[in-house]
């Protein structure tokens, strides 16, 4: 079954600002609780990243696209420690009329109709957590 788990925050920074955040690839452990290691192998499309969870399990992600133009950034996370399949991220940056943005982070996977409802709450939950860091940082760091 797919599933999708969405998470939306109005940022207090210049869109380009959280653009410039987002597309570094690298940089989530100081965005999610639950991220203590994140490491990235290439660079643009095609680098890997390697995210090492609080708990000791690892999740991996391809990047897919990063559009300058559209603030769009896309990922393919091939390596999951939960039981779901061809997860696709895509994080997309819109300025707003008061100098702020709008971040809108979206995952759709497949996953067993009977896991499903658990797992949206989940990852909508550390999206939220990850945007929320995102927020933090870049409110700390000039």
């Amino acid at each position: 079954m797919i599933a999708t788990a969405k998470a939306t925050k109005i940022v207090d920074a210049p869109g380009e600002r959280v653009w410039s955040a987002i597309k570094s690839i690298g940089g989530l452990e100081r965005w999610f609780p639950i991220i203590a290691s994140c490491r990235v192998e290439g660079e643009g499309v095609g680098a890997i990243r390697i995210l090492g969870l609080v708990d000791g399990s690892e999740m991996r992600d391809r990047v897919l696209e990063i559009a300058d133009a559209e603030r769009r950034f896309r990922y393919d996370r091939f390596k999951l420690p939960f039981p779901v399949e061809n997860y696709q991220g895509t994080v997309e940056v819109r300025d707003r009329a008061d100098q702020g943005s709008v971040v809108v982070w979206k995952t759709q996977f497949e996953v067993a109709a009977d896991k499903k409802d658990g797992l949206v709450a989940l990852i909508e939950s550390a999206l939220s957590d990850g945007l929320d860091g995102l927020e933090q940082e870049l409110m700390f760091r000039t």
